[in-house]
This record gives structure tokens, C-alpha cells and sequence, in this order.
């Protein structure tokens, strides 16, 4: 299919799905989007029975369809920079110690303890797999997704100190996780002997260090091109550019494209560089064009979330593992936060049980996804990407209707505002 006909479907659906959602369903435009595309795929898939060419349209348009590469050199920048266009600067900052320690420290213990633990269950289950493999599962899995958590939880209405974490963490540890795939990755194709840890440690300094530079010198070249005009449509274009073709240059640099994405976002979402920059109709048509943006994007990546699974292998233990490795990687979650909440609890603001609220709001979507599809076929690709798929759709719909009612069962009445830390 040619790429008009690629975008104009998607775009037909996420409406469709979106009224059908908003009329009759009224589930979170996110969730919903997601799960009325998984029903017709689905209802396709058993008219394809009958009639094999009602289901062939669909199968070719998600066969068209690179996920990774239009989700990673694509919509990516776009949705980064659009979530962290709106996130509360002085608030982040403020939880920049958790923050940082969750986005870091955080992933790279889950990843080992995802790796470990599916390791011996799919070794239970008669299903060999080299741990190397188990470790990039562990780094695809252990990201929570920005993407998703940004697209729930504002319709949520969870309290902001707590939402400033969940979103803060899952901002930068997709950055993160990233980092530590392409790590793997390249390790697992090279061999364990073949690299020197000091390989991959510097190519870990050069994909996180340089894109947070990167991220402040975009940010600093749309400080200085906004100050000096006052024209709010060229304004918006600036940043657009800013994002795509500072997106184009972290991949040619082999920086961290998301890293320099949310920070670039932090930045120009920054009051002070707001006040100083922007007058208040170039505030309001920015924030209204990358809300549109943020909208579309997250859209069409709803719908083509639930229509990967025309393209999943159904093999009946693959799907049992993906059921089993779900309490696994919420467990290796709740582990890796534990020690992070419990050192800056005392010294921060924390809602009573933040340990469980934020592993159960720790919500995995399309950038998942995206890399087990990267997968090659040696590393055991169909047995990964349906782990994977198991768990995100779980995560999305189970734990992203749910997190409302867990937060209201376990904070205290008076816990927002008393500033008192609650058990962990």
C-alpha cells in the first residue's frame, strides 16, 4: 500500500473507533481507541473464515506497516516533545532525586530481574532461551511508556504530586531503556565475548549524555529564534522543526533521540522561558497545535497497538508465558521502586503505598512493542513479541482502568495535603 492510503486509513479508523468508543463503550479515549480496534480485528479475523478476502485488507495495511520504524524515527519525537511540552517544571524538579533514581537505577534492576525470573519460568515451561535474550526482554518490558501513561493518566484526575513521578519517571526512563536495549542488542548480535564492557558503557555515556546535550542546545537555538520575533505562526513552526529535525540529527549523532525530545519539551514548557519568549496568543496556538498533535499521535498509535495482533504467532505456550511473565514484571517492578521510595519518602512528599501505585501505574504501550518487533528472528522474535504484546495489553487495559480505583483505596483522605509519608 502506498503511504496515502496507509495514513488516510489509520486516520478513518482512530475516528471510527474513537465515536464508537465515545457513544457507546466510554472507556479513556487511550484504552478505548485500543480495545475497539482489537475487537475488529478480531471480528475480521473470524469473517476471514467465511470469506478470506474481508480479512486480506487489513492483514496488508499492518503488514505495510514498519511499527518500529514509523513509532521510533516517527510519531516518537513528536509525542515526547508534545507530553513534555505541559509537565510542571518546578514540580519535576522539585522530585528530580526519585525521579532520576527510578529512571535509571530502577530500570536497570528490573531488566536484571525480569532476565532472571522469566529465565526459570520459560526453563518450567520446556522453553529454551539464552539469558541474553531473557535480558532484552527485560530491557524492552521494564520502560514504562510515557506515551500511555500520559494518555490515562490526565484523564484520571490522580493527584499531581503523585503524577509528576509516575509521568517525570516514565519520561526519562524510556530514554533509558532505550540506551540499555540497543546495549543488549548489539551485544546479542556480536556475541558475549565479542564486546569489552567498556564498549558498552561508552556508547551508554554517548546515547544518554548526548542527548540531554543535544535536548539543551535545541532548547537554547528556540530560546534565542523566539525572542527575537514576535510572529506566533512562525513561532509554531519553530518548534516543529525543532523536533523533527533535532530528532534527524540525535539519530545521525547516535545520541538518545527521546532523551533530547523530553528535555528540548521541558525546556521550551519552561514558564520562565515562556514569559521571556512567547506573547499569549504564540502560548496559546503552540499549546493548541501540539495538543492536536499529541491527540492524532496518540490516536493512531491506539489503533495500530490493537491491530498488531492480526500479526502475532498464536502459539498456545507463547501466549501462557506472556500471562505468566505479567506478575513476574510487576513484581521485578515493585522490587527495582522499593529502594529509591524508601530512601527520599522521609525527605519528599509521598502518597502512602507509593511503591504499589506507582508499579501498578507503570503502564508498558507501543514503544515495547516496537522493539521486540525490532527483534531478529535468531533471538527468538515470535516468542518475545508475544510475551511482549500479553503484557502491554494487560498493562493497558487492566492496570489502566484500574488505577483510579487502587489510588483511591489506598491513599489516606488527607494525604495530598498533609505532606505526611505514608507506609511504602
Amino acid at each position: 500500500m502506498d503511504l496515502l492510503t496507509i495514513g488516510t486509513s489509520l486516520i478513518v479508523m482512530a475516528a471510527l473507533f474513537g465515536y464508537i468508543n465515545v457513544r457507546f463503550i466510554k472507556l479513556p479515549v487511550t484504552i478505548g481507541l485500543m480495545f475497539v480496534s482489537m475487537l475488529f480485528s478480531l471480528f475480521m479475523f473470524g469473517l476471514g473464515y467465511f470469506n478470506p478476502d474481508i480479512f486480506e485488507f487489513e492483514e496488508q495495511l499492518v503488514a505495510s506497516i514498519d511499527f518500529y520504524r514509523l513509532l521510533m524515527d516517527g510519531m516518537l519525537s513528536l509525542l515526547l516533545f508534545a507530553g513534555a511540552l505541559h509537565v510542571d517544571f518546578g514540580k519535576l524538579r522539585q522530585f528530580g532525586g526519585p525521579i532520576l533514581a527510578f529512571a535509571t537505577l530502577g530500570v536497570l534492576t528490573s531488566t536484571l530481574l525480569v532476565a532472571g525470573l522469566v529465565y526459570f519460568l520459560l526453563q518450567l515451561m520446556g522453553l529454551e532461551l539464552d539469558f541474553i535474550y531473557c535480558l532484552l526482554f527485560g530491557a524492552l518490558i521494564s520502560p514504562t511508556d510515557p506515551i500511555a501513561a500520559l494518555g490515562i493518566l490526565k484523564q484520571l484526575g490522580v493527584p499531581k504530586s503523585l503524577e509528576i513521578k509516575i509521568v517525570g519517571e516514565s519520561l526519562f526512563n524510556d530514554g533509558i531503556g532505550v540506551v540499555i536495549f540497543i546495549s543488549l542488542f548489539q551485544i546479542a548480535q556480536a556475541g558475549l565475548g565479542e564486546m569489552e564492557m567498556s564498549e558498552v558503557g561508552f556508547l551508554f555515556l554517548e546515547e544518554v549524555g548526548g542527548g540531554v546535550l543535544l535536548g539543551l542546545v535545541l532548547g537554547f537555538i528556540a530560546y534565542y529564534l523566539m525572542k527575537s520575533i514576535d510572529n506566533y505562526e512562525v513561532e509554531v513552526l519553530i518548534t516543529l522543526a525543532v523536533v523533527l529535525g533535532g530528532y534527524l540529527l540525535a539519530s545521525r549523532l547516535h545520541f538518545s533521540g527521546p532523551l533530547a525530545m523530553v528535555v528540548a519539551g521541558l525546556m521550551v514548557g519552561n514558564e520562565r522561558f515562556r514569559t521571556s519568549t512567547m506573547s499569549e496568543i504564540t502560548e496559546t496556538y503552540i499549546d493548541k497545535f501540539w495538543e492536536i498533535i499529541d491527540l492524532l499521535m496518540n490516536a493512531i498509535l491506539f489503533v495500530l497497538i490493537g491491530l498488531e495482533i492480526v500479526v502475532l504467532p498464536f502459539n498456545g505456550s507463547y501466549m501462557l508465558a506472556g500471562l505468566l511473565a505479567v506478575p513476574l514484571v510487576l513484581l521485578a517492578r515493585y522490587a527495582a521502586l522499593y529502594g529509591p521510595v524508601e530512601f527520599f519518602r522521609r525527605r519528599l512528599e509521598f502518597l502512602p503505598r507509593t511503591t504499589l501505585i506507582m508499579t501498578w501505574s507503570g503502564l508498558r504501550g507501543g514503544i515495547s512493542i516496537a522493539l521486540a518487533l525490532s527483534l531478529t528472528t535468531a533471538m527468538e522474535r515470535d516468542l518475545l513479541l508475544s510475551m511482549t504484546y500479553v503484557v502491554v495489553i494487560f498493562s493497558i487495559l487492566v492496570q489502566g482502568l484500574t488505577i483510579e480505583s487502587l489510588i483511591k483505596r489506598v491513599k489516606g483522605p488527607s494525604a495530598e495535603t498533609s505532606g505526611e509519608p505514608g507506609p511504602v
